[in-house]
C-alpha cells in the first residue's frame, strides 16, 4: 500500500512531510506534492506531519479524493524529487480547507 497526497494539498504546499520521509519518495509541483507509489515504504510517517491533513493510505483516500491515487503515480513520474523542506506557499493558510480545488492544480 502506498499513501496520497489529495487536493487540500493544492496552494497550500507544506513540506512538513518531505522532511520526515525516509525514502524521499515525494515529488514537488508548482502548487502541489505527490507521492510516488512505487518508493512509498508505507511508514506512515508524513501523515502525522501534514499540518492540512492531506496525507491518507490509499486505502483510506476520502470519499470524492479517489482520483488522486492515479494523479499522484502520473505526477510523480513528471516533478523532480523534494527531499528538503522549503517555505510553504505564501497564501497556504488561506487554502486550506477551500473546496474544489482540482481545477486549481499546475501541471
Amino acid at each position: 500500500m502506498t499513501h496520497v497526497v489529495t487536493e487540500n494539498c493544492i496552494n497550500c504546499k507544506h513540506t512538513d512531510c518531505v522532511e520526515v520521509c525516509p525514502v524521499d519518495c515525494f515529488h514537488e509541483g508548482p502548487n502541489f506534492l505527490v507521492i510516488a507509489p512505487d518508493e512509498c515504504i508505507d511508514c506512515t510517517l508524513c501523515v502525522e506531519e501534514c499540518p492540512v491533513d492531506a496525507i491518507f493510505a490509499e486505502a483510506d483516500v476520502p470519499a470524492g479524493q479517489e482520483p488522486f491515487v492515479a494523479l499522484n503515480a502520473e505526477l510523480a513520474r513528471r516533478w523532480p524529487v523534494i527531499a528538503a523542506q522549503v517555505p510553504a506557499l505564501p497564501d497556504a493558510a488561506r487554502w486550506n480547507g477551500v473546496p474544489d480545488k482540482r481545477r486549481l492544480l499546475e501541471r
